[in-house]
């Protein structure tokens, strides 16, 4: 190899050149002449033989891009939706409702980490006087989670946050398949008005709450159950306790999750 171009080919640089060859591949092909294309083609099929690690290095380099990328947009859609993913009046808000700090969660009641998460929304929310925890139901998980979550979101009109959330927390760690049934009898169980309910799950306030829901995860890029918004940061699974409750610190002490 030129020792021109073996510096070129320096280990700092080398993954996105990889990247970026593979890419003019095909152009290369039907616009170089006969003679260089086969040498380049030489030049770089001994150099990725002779350093097969360089290929590991681009696709880890071209992960992190993406995920660069996909936090960026995911960031300005968070600025974009602020109003109806903090302050929307479709959605139910328990703790402090003037808390210092705001914890969005995205959940649905048949999605098995939220039913884990939901020991550390309540830890978080008993040692912490000044969380504000907002409530979204995104349910994903079939027609059982859609039923529930109509339910769930007419109750939210009958019962007080504090009630709302006694049921909510009933409701999730309802063992087994969650649909209309099961969110009827728990409703029930704390002196809801079921016909009410019933009727109140197929109105038009009801159908575009759970929608605003559908297209802010749709904005956001959320495609499961958990995923919370904290600040400016979008935060995908049950990440635990003391991941949320470090990212609720930070956001207090210097205005971001990440210090």
């Amino acid at each position: 190899m030129p020792k021109r171009l073996a510096q070129f080919f320096d280990r700092s640089a080398v993954a996105a050149v990889v990247v970026g060859l593979i890419a003019v591949a095909a152009p290369l092909r039907a616009e170089t002449a006969v003679p260089q294309k086969a040498e380049i083609e030489k030049i770089v099929h001994d150099y990725l033989i002779a350093n097969p690690e360089v290929i590991r290095d681009a696709i880890d380099e071209l992960d992190r891009r993406q995920k660069v990328a996909e936090a960026d947009s995911r960031q300005k859609a968070v600025s974009q939706s602020a109003d109806k993913l903090f302050s929307s009046v479709n959605q139910a808000v328990i703790g402090n409702p003037s808390g210092d700090v705001t914890l969005v969660e995205f959940f649905d009641y048949n999605c098995g980490y939220c039913k884990r998460a939901l020991d550390d929304v309540a830890k978080l929310i008993d040692g912490d006087p000044k969380l504000r925890v907002v409530l979204k139901d995104f349910p994903v998980l079939g027609a059982g989670s859609v039923e529930a979550a109509e339910i769930a979101t007419a109750l939210r009109l009958q019962f007080k946050p504090d009630k709302f959330y006694e049921f909510h927390r009933k409701l999730l760690n309802t063992r087994g398949a969650v649909g209309k049934a099961q969110a009827i009898a728990v409703a029930k169980e704390f002196g809801a008005d079921t016909a009410k309910l019933e009727k109140d799950a197929k109105s038009p306030e009801v159908k575009a709450s759970i929608k605003e829901v559908m297209e802010l995860a749709d904005g956001l890029s959320l495609t499961g159950t958990p995923s919370w918004v904290l600040g400016k940061e979008v935060i995908v699974g049950a990440v635990g306790y003391q991941q949320l409750k470090a990212k609720i610190d930070n956001t207090r002490k210097c205005g971001k999750t990440v210090c």
